[in-house]
């Protein structure tokens, strides 16, 4: 099963299954007990795309076709938490059960606006395949380092962090700074201090602990001047921390990495540290004892096998589903495990599934306009119902059609809550004429789709914000193929790009 290709399977193994043992006999398990048809339909046409498989046709014994697949565009992974949340809370008072909900992302890193999001509306939750978001271990890590910056005498952040990453600090030497602290009741911070001024600790010990020392004394001094999220990144950055995850081989190491810069973006909402981390200190002191009725939040590869009344399948742009990093490391391979994933998560739902795609995203600490993904282009349209919360903009073509089924006449008619709506609608106010749209001085988009088609022609040389330079290939409505110098081919809105 290809999808545990990251535990070592080999979907060649399949393909050439009748080739290593001639005479085999196929049989093909078409028939599904779960899915409604327009769920099977979608989750088919999907699939088919991929080159490598053994092609079959699904049936349902369930004879409704059932609702269509919903896909929905917000404006940005705040509001698409909020609008789920929604959906979510009108299921439930229809008398729907939570056990029957089910959140599957692509991402780790994409749970924290979900869990935050539920923990506001008072909805129980569940994380499947592993630990909620604060519950992390690097997350807690990179919190004990903040709370000791706020506050010196956090002994439990101070034992946490001393040797983390790894800093020759030995048993005995965490000992003797303990022994100091009760002798001379200080906190463990303090009771370093002391012991630096005398001859007890080894030269090699002395020397790390004093350099630990100052290096909070600076970050405390820093915090004082600047951004607390830009604090955050140097702190991790400054003490290693970062490094020490980039060099480890494990698997989930880019995943952990992921997660302390949604950490950091997530600081910026919030106006000093001290605000922040008491929020931390709210949702981390929520009741842990699971409700017997919860959604379900969980990464799309621990959803093998599962199955819910209703699914939604949040963050399908690219680079994020599919994964960039996946297809940057396996190429054609790396996309078609991607796809199966994404039809793994459709098929997960009995009843209802919900697609939704972010025109932005903060990516390392910055705005950044999200492509809808390819996968989306390749569900049937007679299977799919596509829902505009008017917040799309650029145009977004679906299916292939020339209606613009994502896009709205004015993209800042609706007024939503997010701060990055809040920001993007009182810069783009006087705008309107077709300038450009930028979010904390970063382009987004520029709105060039008159309903006539593209404003370019094949052969152009065009820059993009995120691919850089290249010259268009080809012309689809108001999607481009480019050929971009760096990032090799690549299909873009023409709202995306500009004259290079």
């Amino acid at each position: 099963q290809s999808i545990y290709g990251w535990r070592g399977a080999e979907v060649d193994n399949i393909l050439r299954f009748e080739k290593d043992f001639p005479g085999a006999k196929v049989i093909r398990l078409e028939r599904n007990y779960r899915s409604t048809s327009n769920i099977l339909s979608a989750a088919s046409h999907l699939i088919a795309h991929n080159e490598s498989r053994l092609g079959k046709t699904l049936q349902t014994d369930v004879g409704e076709r059932g609702d269509p697949v919903g896909v929905t565009s917000v404006w940005d992974s705040e509001e698409e938490a909020r609008q789920i949340g929604e959906e979510i809370e009108q299921l439930q008072h229809h008398g729907e059960k939570l056990n029957d909900i089910a959140i599957l992302v692509r991402a780790s890193y994409q749970m924290r606006e979900f869990e935050e999001r539920f923990i506001t509306l008072g909805l129980n939750y569940r994380v499947i395949g592993g630990p909620r978001f604060y519950e992390r271990k690097e997350i807690r890590d990179a919190l004990a380092y903040l709370r000791l910056v706020a506050n010196p005498t956090d002994d439990l952040a101070f034992e946490r962090i001393i040797n983390t990453p790894k800093r020759g600090i030995g048993e005995s030497t965490i000992k003797l700074l303990f022994d100091t602290a009760r002798a001379t009741r200080q906190p463990l911070f303090n009771a370093t201090r002391t012991l630096l001024e005398t001859e007890e600790l080894k030269p090699k010990q002395r020397t790390t602990l004093r350099d630990l020392v100052a290096q909070f004394d600076d970050w405390s001094e820093r915090a004082r001047s600047i951004p607390h999220a830009e604090l955050a990144q140097q702190i991790l950055d400054e003490s290693g921390y970062t490094a020490m995850w980039q060099a480890d081989k494990a698997p989930d190491s880019p995943g952990r990495l992921e997660n302390l810069k949604e950490l950091v973006n997530s600081m910026e909402e919030f106006e000093t540290l001290g605000g922040f981390l008491e929020h931390i200190s709210l949702v981390m002191d929520r009741d842990s004892a699971e409700s017997d009725d919860a959604v379900s939040i969980m990464t799309l590869h621990s959803a093998k096998g599962l199955e819910f009344e209703t699914v939604f399948l949040p963050g399908w742009e690219e680079g994020l589903f599919p994964s960039q990093r996946t297809m940057d490391e396996l190429g054609r391979a790396g996309l078609e495990e991607e796809r199966r994933l994404a039809y793994v998560g459709i098929t997960r739902a009995r009843k209802r599934a919900r697609i939704s795609v972010a025109q932005n995203r903060r990516i390392h600490g910055l705005w950044q306009s999200a492509i809808p993904s390819r996968f989306l282009d390749e569900l049937p349209a007679e299977a799919v119902e596509v829902k505009d919360t008017g917040s799309g903009y650029g145009g977004y073509t679906y299916g292939g059609r020339s209606s613009s089924r994502f896009s709205m006449a004015d993209p800042f008619d609706s007024v939503y809550e997010t701060p990055g709506w809040q920001r993007a609608r009182a810069q783009a106010k006087d705008r309107r004429g077709g300038g450009p749209l930028t979010i904390d001085g970063d382009l987004v988009a520029r709105s060039t789709d008159d309903g006539r088609g593209s404003k370019y022609s094949v052969g152009e040389r065009v820059f993009h914000l995120k691919f850089g330079y290249g010259r268009i290939d080809s012309i689809e409505g108001n999607k481009l193929s480019i050929e971009f110098e760096k990032a090799g081919r690549k299909k873009v809105l023409d709202s995306f790009v500009n004259r290079g």
